[in-house]
Formats: structure tokens, C-alpha cells, sequence
């Protein structure tokens, strides 16, 4: 069983820019039970399907596996709730962690967020000076809520 650690914080200012490489995410939830998830993801030409569980404190199961874009594709357009998540992540190294920056398109522009994944709950660490309010425990911000509840309507 693969377990998910992960902090989520927002960001603040335009420093983190400069430091990452951007790349285009399209994903969307097929399901979404008891607080149980299931993804599809497009990174480029690679499809990803990704069931999690419930979050307890910063932690969740986790099991993804690979599957065709084509495949991820066409569960995107005919099974997913809309709207279809779409972001622009950059990754970005920062004392011996990757930090993922999500920039949100579409329903959700304007939302921008940090996460980075833990191997401990109790592990240190170290923001970077763009790094502003820790949202890990608001659901809110889960990217299956901003299907529900997009930052363009939030008031």
C-alpha cells in the first residue's frame, strides 16, 4: 500500500516563476465517494490513473498506475465530472525537497498552490520565502472540491 504525505500551502508573489519549468495537467474525477477518489491524469502523452483515500491529518493511500494518453484522453471527455481540472505544475527543488507549484486555467484561474510531499508527518520543514498560508487541512483546496466548487465562483 503507497501512502501520500503531503503539505499544501499557498503562494505568494512571482519569485517561484523563474525557478521551475512549467508543464500543462488536464485531470478529472470519475468518482468521488466517502472522500475516496478516483483520477484520471494527462501529463503530456501519459496517462495516469489514480485512486486515493480518505486524508487523516496530511496522509492518504495512494495507488496510481500508468495508462495510455490515448485511453486517459477519452475517460477525460466521456467519464469525468466537469469541470476538468487544468493546470500548469512546476517543479521546484528547495533544500532537498520537490515542491510541485500548481498555476490553475479554466474554472479555477487565479488559484495558485504549493505541495510537497513528506516521507513523516512530524517531518521539518523549511518554506521557501514565496511560500504563504498552510491550506493542507481546508478541502477546499483539494482539486476534487474545485471540480465541485471552482475558484471562479468562491466569493
Amino acid at each position: 500500500m503507497a501512502i501520500e504525505i503531503e503539505r499544501k500551502f499557498l503562494v505568494k508573489g512571482d519569485q517561484w516563476r523563474t525557478l521551475g519549468q512549467g508543464m500543462l495537467y488536464r485531470q478529472g474525477y470519475i468518482a468521488t465517494q466517502n472522500l475516496t477518489t478516483v483520477r484520471v491524469r494527462l501529463v503530456g502523452d501519459q496517462g495516469y490513473l489514480t485512486i486515493k483515500g480518505k486524508t487523516e491529518n496530511f496522509s492518504r493511500v495512494e495507488y496510481e498506475y500508468p495508462i495510455p494518453g490515448s485511453d486517459a484522453q477519452e475517460m477525460l471527455e466521456t467519464l469525468c465530472d466537469r469541470p476538468l481540472i487544468e493546470k500548469t505544475r512546476y517543479r521546484i527543488e528547495f533544500k532537498g525537497l520537490v515542491w510541485e507549484v500548481d498555476e490553475f486555467i479554466g474554472e479555477n484561474e487565479g488559484l495558485i498552490f504549493a505541495e510537497v510531499e513528506l516521507s513523516d508527518e512530524n517531518q521539518e520543514l523549511d518554506l521557501p520565502d514565496w511560500i504563504g498560508q498552510d491550506v493542507t487541512e481546508d478541502p477546499k483546496y483539494y482539486n476534487a472540491n474545485l471540480v465541485r466548487h471552482p475558484f471562479s465562483q468562491w466569493s
